[in-house]
C-alpha cells in the first residue's frame, strides 16, 4: 500500500486509478488520518486509526464516474487526512494521479455485508440475507458493486418502503466487480429498510465454508455508493445484521436467480486484449448509461401521421426488426394470407398449390422517411411470422406454414444459411417445430432462442450453427403450478440482464426467464393486457422498460387495443399508446429504437405505425448520474469528491478479528477482498431455485395470427 497526504484545507479530489488485471488484481483506497506509513510504497496494513472504505475495483472492472457536483469530504476538519492506496500487484507501474476541486454535494459508502453465514459443504444453495432500518437523513443510491469469493452466485440489493421492495441493484460477483449504475431516481429515507440477499453454492466443497478473508472463505458485501446533502454528511456507513425470514420471504423473485455468465465471456473479461475488448463486452451485460435523461411524467408516445412519406406495399404484417444501424427491417405476407382454410387439425399447411409467396417478404425501410432501402425474400416463404437479427445483421424468421427457422444474410441473397426444421412437417421433438412464432438471438454466445408455438408450448435453445442444445416451458411438472404456455407468440433478449422474456399470448403474459438455464425470473401481468400479449420489446435504459401489444381476445376479456411501456422491475405501466386517428386492428409485433422510436406491426390492417414521443424526436439530455468511458485509451476512473467532516469508516480485518471463529488471516493483506487466487477459479454452477420451470406436454391451442 501508499499514502498521499491532502492539504489541511477542506478540498474535492479527483481519483484516476489506471490498471487492468495485467498490473492489478484488485485495489482499494482508504481515507484516514494516521497511515501505517508515509514514506514506504511496499508495506503491510493501511491506517492505524479506523479507515473509512472510499472505492474498490477489481478484475478488470470498467470506469466509473460520480454525478455531476457529487464528491467524498476529506482534509480540514474530517477524519480524513491522508488517502491509502492498497494494491495487489500483477505488474508494478503507476496507477494513480490526483487532483482537487470543490463540490457542492457529499458522496458516501453505505455497505451491508453478512458476517454469520456459514455454507454447508454440497448444499445447491444458501442464502446470506442483511437488513437494517435506515435511520438517517435521505440518500440518493447512483451506483452499487457486488462482492463475494468463488460460491458467489448472484448478490442483490433493495430498498423496502411500505412493504414494496425496490431493486437497487443486482449482479453477479463473478463479472469484473465495478461500480455499476444503481436504479434510476431511487433514494431511501428514515424507516425505510435497506436490504440484500447473497446466493451461494456448497457444491464441490466438503467442508462448511465461512466468512473470512482468505480465498477459502467466502464473503457477503453489497456496496452501495451515495450522495447527500452536505450539512448532513455521512460518508460511510454499514449494516451487518442478519434479515429475519418472515421478511425475507417477500424478496422478489429476481434475488434467486443466479446470473450466468458464457464461459466465452468470462475468459475474454478476464483475459482481454485490450480496453476497447473488454469494454465492449461489458456493454452487452448493461445498460447504456451515458447520457441518459430521466423517463419523466412527460413522456408519451404518439403516432407519427405523416410516417410513411409514401405508402409502402405491404401484405399482411407479421414481423418486425431492427438492424445495427436502426433501420427498419419488415417481415410480411405480400398476397397470402392466414384464414380459416389454411391448416387442418394436425397443423398442416393445406395451401401448398398456391407455391411461395413471389413478393419480397423482408424489406428493410429508412425508420425517418419511410422509404425502402432493399428487398428480399422472393419465392422462399409461405406464411411469415417472427424475424430477428442478430450482431452480423444476419435475419433469422420463422414460417408457420413451412414449420422452419431460417437464418438468412442480409446481402440479399436468398440461399439460407441455418435451416431448423422440416418444410411442411409439423412436431414436437428436437427437429421439427409446430407452427414456430419468433426468434431470439443472444448477441455474446450467438445462441438462438425460438417460441415454438401455435402447438407446441416451449422454448427451444440452439448453437449458433443450429445445434440443439435444450428447451423448457411453463409445464405440468412446474412447482408452483404455473400455467403452461398458450401460444408463446413473441420473443426479446434481454443483453443486460442475459434473460429472455416471452409474450405467452393467450395467458396474457409476459413471462422472463433466465436465458442460459430457462429458470424462471418472473411473470408481468396486467389487466390492461385484457388476457392477450401479443408481441414485445425491450430498452435497457432507465432500469429496463419492456414495450407490448395486446390484442383481441376470443374469450371474451378483450381490453382496448394498445401499445404499452412498462418499468422491468417495478412491473408499473409507463405509458400507453394507440394511433391519433384510427384503431389498431391486430397489432402483431413491436420494435423500438435506440433513440425511442417505437414501430408497430399491423397484420389487419397490412401497415406499420410509428410512434415517437418529444423527447424521442428532441432528444434534451441530462447528463445525470454514472457515465463508463474511456478516455484517450485507457482506465479511467474519475472520482469527484469533496471536503468536510467524515464518519469513521470500518476496518474488516479489527472486526474479524474480535469475532471467534473467524481468522484474521488474510486481512492482514486486504481489508475486504479475498486473495489473488480468487481470479483463477469461476464457479458456474447453477443453484436450485424454487422460482422453476420444466418442458411442458406437447399439447397446446392452435388459434391464429
Amino acid at each position: 500500500s501508499t499514502s498521499i497526504s491532502v492539504d489541511e484545507g477542506e478540498e474535492t479530489v479527483d481519483f484516476e486509478p489506471h490498471a487492468s488485471m495485467d498490473t492489478a488484481h484488485h485495489m482499494l483506497l482508504y481515507g484516514c488520518r494516521t497511515p501505517v506509513s508515509t514514506t514506504n510504497y511496499c508495506v503491510k496494513g493501511t491506517c492505524e486509526d479506523e479507515a473509512s472504505i472510499m472505492y474498490a475495483w477489481a478484475r478488470n472492472a470498467p470506469p466509473t464516474r460520480l454525478p455531476p457536483d457529487v464528491g467524498f469530504k476529506v482534509g480540514g476538519k474530517s477524519r480524513i487526512t491522508y488517502f491509502v492506496l492498497q494494491i495487489h500487484y500483477g505488474d508494478v507501474h503507476p496507477l494513480c494521479l490526483f487532483s482537487f476541486h470543490r463540490q457542492p454535494f457529499i458522496a458516501g459508502m453505505y455497505l451491508m455485508m453478512s458476517v454469520t453465514t456459514v455454507i454447508p459443504p454440497g448444499n445447491q444453495v444458501t442464502n446470506a440475507d442483511v437488513a437494517c432500518t435506515y435511520n438517517s437523513y435521505p440518500i440518493y443510491p447512483f451506483a452499487f458493486r457486488t462482492h463475494t469469493h468463488k460460491l458467489g452466485q448472484v448478490v442483490s440489493g433493495y430498498r423496502i418502503r411500505d412493504g414494496k421492495w425496490t431493486l437497487i441493484g443486482r449482479q453477479t460477483p463473478q463479472l469484473p466487480q465495478a461500480f455499476y449504475p444503481a436504479t434510476k431516481g431511487i433514494n431511501v429515507k428514515y424507516g425505510d429498510t435497506l436490504a440484500a440477499r447473497c446466493v451461494f453454492t456448497g457444491e464441490g466443497r466438503t467442508t462448511k465454508t465461512y466468512i473470512g478473508g482468505t480465498s477459502d472463505d467466502e464473503m457477503c458485501n453489497f456496496y452501495m455508493m451515495y450522495y447527500m446533502e452536505s450539512r448532513h454528511a455521512a460518508p460511510f456507513q454499514e449494516c451487518m445484521e442478519d434479515g429475519s425470514k418472515e421478511l425475507f420471504q417477500n424478496i422478489p423473485p429476481e434475488a434467486n436467480v443466479p446470473i450466468t455468465v458464457p464461459p466465452e465471456m468470462m475468459m475474454r473479461l478476464n483475459c482481454a486484449s485490450s480496453l476497447k475488448e473488454h469494454q465492449d463486452d461489458m456493454a452487452l451485460l448493461q445498460p447504456k448509461r451515458e447520457e441518459e435523461e430521466v423517463l419523466d411524467q412527460e413522456y408519451h408516445l404518439e403516432e407519427v401521421t405523416d410516417w410513411p412519406e409514401s405508402p409502402l406495399q405491404l401484405g399482411q404484417v407479421s414481423g418486425l426488426a431492427l438492424d445495427s444501424d436502426d433501420n427498419l427491417v419488415i417481415f410480411h405476407r405480400g398476397d397470402h394470407q392466414w384464414g380459416v382454410n389454411s391448416f387442418d387439425n394436425s397443423g398442416k399447411y393445406q395451401q401448398q398449390s398456391l407455391g411461395p409467396i413471389q413478393q419480397s417478404t423482408i424489406l428493410v425501410v429508412d425508420p425517418v422517411k419511410g422509404s425502402v432501402l432493399k428487398a428480399s425474400g422472393r419465392n422462399m416463404f409461405y406464411l411469415p411470422h417472427g424475424i430477428t437479427t442478430d450482431k452480423d445483421n444476419n435475419y433469422w424468421v420463422t414460417d408457420v406454414a413451412l414449420h422452419q427457422v431460417f437464418k438468412l444474410s442480409s446481402d440479399g441473397r436468398d440461399t439460407p444459411l441455418v435451416v431448423l426444421g422440416e418444410a411442411f412437417e409439423p412436431g414436437s421433438d428436437k427437429e421439427h417445430f409446430c407452427k414456430p412464432t419468433d426468434v431470439a438471438v443472444d448477441p455474446v454466445t450467438g445462441n438462438v432462442y425460438v417460441s415454438d408455438g401455435y402447438c407446441n408450448a416451449r422454448i427451444l435453445k440452439f448453437s449458433p450453427e443450429g445445434t440443439y442444445l435444450s428447451h423448457w416451458g411453463a409445464g405440468s411438472s412446474d412447482r408452483r403450478r404455473r400455467v403452461q404456455f398458450r401460444i408463446p407468440h413473441s420473443l426479446v433478449f434481454l443483453p443486460d440482464r442475459r434473460e429472455l422474456c416471452v409474450a405467452d399470448r393467450e395467458n396474457g403474459r409476459i413471462q422472463c426467464f433466465v436465458a442460459e438455464s430457462g429458470e424462471f425470473v418472473k411473470e408481468i401481468k396486467k389487466q390492461e393486457f385484457g388476457g392477450e400479449v401479443f408481441a414485445i420489446s425491450y430498452a435497457p435504459v432507465h432500469g429496463g422498460l419492456i414495450y407490448a401489444v395486446n390484442g383481441e381476445s376470443a374469450y371474451g376479456r378483450s381490453a382496448p387495443l394498445k401499445g404499452f411501456v412498462i418499468n422491468y422491475s417495478t412491473k408499473e405501466i409507463l405509458d400507453d399508446f394507440s394511433p391519433e386517428n384510427a384503431q389498431f386492428g391486430m397489432p402483431h409485433d413491436i420494435v423500438v429504437t435506440k433513440d425511442g422510436r417505437v414501430f408497430v406491426g399491423d397484420a389487419a390492417t397490412d401497415s406499420v405505425l410509428k410512434f415517437s414521443s418529444d423527447k424521442a424526436e428532441h432528444r434534451s439530455v441530462k447528463k445525470g448520474g454514472i457515465e463508463v468511458q474511456e478516455i484517450e485509451g485507457r482506465l479511467l476512473f474519475l472520482f469527484k469528491h469533496i471536503a468536510s467532516k467524515a464518519a469513521g469508516g470500518l476496518n474488516l480485518g479489527n472486526f474479524f478479528a474480535t469475532h471467534k471463529g473467524y481468522t484474521r488471516q488474510g486481512f492482514d493483506r486486504l481489508s475486504t477482498e479475498g486473495s489473488d487466487q480468487e481470479k483463477d477459479d469461476d464457479n458456474d454452477t447453477d443453484s436450485e431455485n424454487e422460482e422453476y420451470s420444466a418442458p411442458p406436454p406437447p399439447a397446446g391451442p392452435s388459434s391464429s395470427s
